[in-house]
C-alpha cells in the first residue's frame, strides 16, 4: 500500500493539483523559507511551490519509494533548492528546520492524526505554520457504500476477510482539537464539498484504479477480479447524475507553532 504508480498518478491527478493550487495560495511566502511539502507525490505541486522561493528550499516528503523517484526526475531542474526524502508524516526525521508545512490529499491515509500533527509540529520551526488540505468527513461517501456492498458479494467477499478501512476522514472540530492538543495554535479547520465529474468511462475507471481503490484492489490477487470490481463501480457510476462523479469532501487546515516567547525582563538574571 505505500507504492504507488507515479507515472499514472502523474497523468491523472488533474482534481488533486487545482485542490492543492488554491491550497498553495493560502501559504504566506516571502521567497526565502525553506517549506515542507508533505506528501509530494510526483511533484507537480512541488514545483510551483518551489517556483515561490526563489531563495529559499523545498523538502519534497512521500511514503512511497516511486513517487519520490519520479519527483527527483521532474524536479532535477530546481537542483539543490530541492530535496527530496522518502519518510512517514507521522514520523518525520526532522526538527525544527521548516518555516511552513504545506499539504494536500495526503493526511487522509495516516491514520494517526494526532500522531501526524506532533510530528509535523516538531518539524516547524517556533513561529512556523501549517497549511494543508485532505479528505475530510463524508469524503467519497457514496463510492464507500458500494465498495462495501461490493466487497461482500460472494465473489468478493474471501478476498476481504482481513479488511481494515484505510483513510482518516475527520471531521474539521475534530481536527481542532487534535492540533491544539499538538501544542499549535490559530487554528482554523473547516470542510466543503469538491465534487469530480470526470468525461467518460474510461477517465473514471482509470482514476478510481489508481487512487480511489488502490487499498480494494491490493486485497485481490487476480486481474480478472480487479477489472471485475473496477467494472461494476464504473457501471453504477455511469448511472449517477451527473454520471462518473466522485463526492469528494475537503477538510481545510492551517494553524501556528507558537513562537519563543520572550524572557520576562530581569528573569534569570539573579541565580
Amino acid at each position: 500500500m505505500r507504492e504507488w504508480n507515479a507515472e499514472a498518478y502523474h497523468r491523472i491527478s488533474n482534481p488533486q493539483f487545482e485542490w492543492g493550487m488554491t491550497v498553495l495560495a493560502r501559504l504566506p511566502l516571502e521567497g526565502v523559507e525553506c517549506v515542507l511539502d508533505v506528501g509530494c507525490g510526483t511533484g507537480r505541486l512541488t514545483e510551483r511551490l518551489a517556483e515561490r522561493l526563489p531563495r529559499g528550499r523545498v523538502v519534497g516528503i512521500d511514503q512511497s519509494a516511486n513517487m519520490v523517484s519520479a519527483a527527483r526526475d521532474h524536479l532535477r531542474p530546481y537542483g539543490g533548492r530541492v530535496q527530496m526524502l522518502v519518510a512517514d508524516a507521522a514520523a518525520l526525521p526532522l526538527s525544527e528546520v521548516a518555516d511552513a508545512v504545506f499539504s494536500t490529499a495526503t493526511f487522509h491515509w495516516v491514520l494517526d492524526h494526532p500522531r501526524l500533527f506532533r510530528s509535523l509540529y516538531a518539524a516547524l520551526k517556533p513561529g512556523g505554520r501549517l497549511v494543508a488540505q485532505c479528505g475530510g468527513a463524508r469524503n467519497l461517501a457514496r463510492v464507500d457504500r458500494r465498495t462495501r456492498m461490493l466487497m461482500s458479494e460472494s465473489r468478493f467477499a474471501p478476498y476481504f476477510t482481513r479488511w481494515s478501512y484505510p483513510w482518516e476522514f475527520a471531521d474539521a472540530e475534530t481536527t481542532a482539537r487534535r492540533l491544539a492538543e499538538a501544542g499549535f495554535d490559530e487554528i482554523h479547520t473547516s470542510v466543503e464539498p469538491s465534487p469530480v465529474v470526470f468525461p467518460d468511462a474510461e477517465t473514471y475507471r482509470t482514476f478510481i484504479t489508481n487512487v480511489v481503490c488502490r487499498p480494494h484492489l491490493a486485497h485481490l490477487p487476480e486481474a480478472a477480479a480487479k477489472d471485475a470490481f473496477v467494472a461494476a463501480l464504473t457501471e453504477q457510476a455511469a448511472a449517477d447524475d451527473p454520471p462518473f462523479e466522485l463526492d469528494y469532501w475537503r477538510l481545510n487546515l492551517s494553524a501556528r507553532r507558537p513562537p519563543l516567547r520572550a524572557r520576562r525582563a530581569g528573569a534569570g538574571a539573579a541565580l
